[in-house]
Formats: C-alpha cells, structure tokens, sequence
C-alpha cells in the first residue's frame, strides 16, 4: 500500500475522539500564552488549527456523503469534541486580538452547541466513561470564549450569555457524575481524565468571567463577584483533587500503548495548568502562579509522549487509531 492510500485509510477509521488532538494542542498554547512563550505558544496554535481543519473538512464530507455514519458517531460523547476544540482555538485567537474569526468560531460552536448536546445526552446511560463529562466542557467552553469575547470587546450581554452557560455547565456536570463508572480511573484507556478536566475549564470559565467585570464593563454586584469567585475557586481545588487522585491512580497501573482517547489525558492537564494560571490573575491568588507553570510543563511533556506514540503506532503499520492500549 501506498504511503498516500494508508495515510487515507487509517484517516478512514478516524473516531470521534480524534477532536481532543485539537482540544490537548490548542489549550498548550493557550498555556504557553498565559506564561510569555509567545512563539512556541504560535507553533503549537499553527499545529491545532491544521488538524481543526481536517477534522472539519472531514466533519462536512460525513454529513454530505455518509450520513448514517455521521448520525452514528454524532450520538457519542465524543462528537462534543467538536464544540469543545472550536471553542478552545476561538479563546486562543481572542487573546491575538482577532476577534472577528473569534466570533465566528463562537457562531460556529453555538450552532453545533445544541444539536450534538442534545443528541448525547439522549443517549447517556449508567457507568460510562469520562467522555460523559463532554457536556459540561462543550457548554463551559462557549462560556470561556463568550467572556473573553465580552472582556475583549465590552459586551456585556455576552458576558451575561455566558454566566448562564457557567452555570448549565456545573449542572451538566453534576448529572453526569452518576453516570460515570469509577473503575476507569483505575481501568480507563485516557478519557477518564475529562472527569478532572471538566472542572479545570469550569473553573477557567470562572475566572473569565471575573476578568470581564471591570472599570470599562460592569458586571457584577459585590455580593455576585463573591460567589462566582468562591465557586471559581472550588472549582480548581476540587480539580487539583481529581489530578492527584488520577495521577496516582496512573503511577499504580500504568496504561501502555497508544489510544487516541490519551489525547483526552492531555486536554485535561493542559487546562488544569491555564485554569490556575488564570484564576491566579483572577483572584489575586500570585502563589498559585508557579505551581500553574509546573502543570503546564508536565502537559507538554504528556503531549510529547502522546505524539510520538501517534507516530510510532501509524509508522508501524498498524493503523489502529482507536486503541493499542490493554483494556
């Protein structure tokens, strides 16, 4: 076969899941943002929005051309990944100051937003993986980029827009809690890291929401800012806590082998190193800073590992993209 027909046919096989590619490499680069590695937070920008862009392009051919198979893979948890990469590249692009592309991303996301939400959560059942905390990170992702939009552009009605989606966020987390089985954090393959990672963007939405109140938009109420900022806060402890606990839980049965759902490993740490370094500015918390650099370190280190088993399983010849890992 050649080098071109088996480049087509492992993209053939493609799941879902292959989103949170964009999801891990774009939220480096909004990390690297955060701590002043503007050029290495570009190249990483530059290599997430090629893959948004085939994975997109891949997304329109699916729906004109294997409809069936689209509907399918679009009742998956997995199919949030779409909303949630979208989201991750619009908050990126804010931060260079391109709001227009920003706002269309964000136009794009709310269409796809409750079509897929809708779908998914039709077919949620018991003991599922990580990937049924996709909800709450699709809705909180529109909340982080509708307040950086309303931060960056003094809108205060997309502020407000986004406090809902803050909100309807947490409680979509608090419905999939039951519904997640606890043994994948023990036998999970690498999306059972969304159950930490869902808090870290929730506690990121957090803080750009508080970020957004200010001289030039006011927001918020003293009584109101108190609350969102004792939640904001909650939030990342209780993600810091699901960090360790998964972090040991990887030291003690270490998960070999590559799966396209370890990219949903990376997401999560990756946010939970820009939920601190961004609450840390939000809430005048400096202390939080370094320990935010460090977990941003150890994102990059774990998309490195990620990448380089990506191309040691497809130059190998297997052209499995959904698992090599031991179940």
């Amino acid at each position: 076969m050649s080098g071109l027909s088996s480049l087509r046919a492992w993209w053939a096989q493609r799941p879902p899941a292959a989103g949170a590619v964009v999801m891990a490499t774009g939220i480096v680069s909004v990390g690297w943002h955060l701590t002043g590695y503007e050029v290495l937070s570009r190249i990483a920008l530059v290599v997430a929005c090629v893959a948004w862009t085939a994975l997109a392009a891949d997304f329109v051919v699916r729906l004109l051309r294997d409809r069936a198979r689209w509907r399918a893979e679009a009742a998956t948890p997995a199919a949030l990944t779409a909303v949630a990469a979208t989201t991750v590249l619009g908050t990126r692009f804010v931060a260079l100051g391109w709001r227009t592309l920003a706002e269309a991303l964000l136009a794009l996301a709310a269409v796809l937003w409750p079509v897929l939400l809708v779908d998914v959560v039709r077919h949620w059942k018991r003991r599922m993986p990580g990937g049924v905390f996709l909800g709450c990170v699709a809705t909180q992702g529109l909340a982080v980029l509708g307040a950086s939009l309303a931060a960056a552009g003094t809108t205060a009605w997309l502020a407000h827009a986004a406090l809902v989606l803050f909100w309807l966020g947490l409680a979509l987390y608090l419905v999939a809690l039951p519904r997640f089985d606890l043994r994948q954090v023990v036998t999970g393959v690498g999306d059972h890291w969304i159950a930490g990672g869902a808090l870290a963007i929730s506690a990121l939405a957090g803080s750009k929401l508080l970020a957004a109140d200010g001289a030039r938009l006011y927001l918020w109420n003293d009584d109101d800012r108190g609350v969102l900022r004792g939640v904001t806060v909650a939030l990342l402890v209780l993600d810091l806590a699901w960090f360790a606990v998964l972090l040991v839980a990887e030291v003690l049965r270490p998960r070999l082998g590559y799966d396209v759902r370890r990219w949903s490993t990376v997401f999560p740490m990756g946010m939970t190193a820009a939920a601190t370094l961004s609450v840390s500015a939000a809430v005048d918390l400096s202390w939080f800073r370094d320990p935010g650099e460090v977990l941003l370190w150890v994102s990059v280190a774990a998309w490195l590992v990620v990448a380089a088993e990506a191309l040691r399983s497809y130059t190998a010849g297997r052209g499995d993209v959904t698992s090599t890992a031991p179940r």
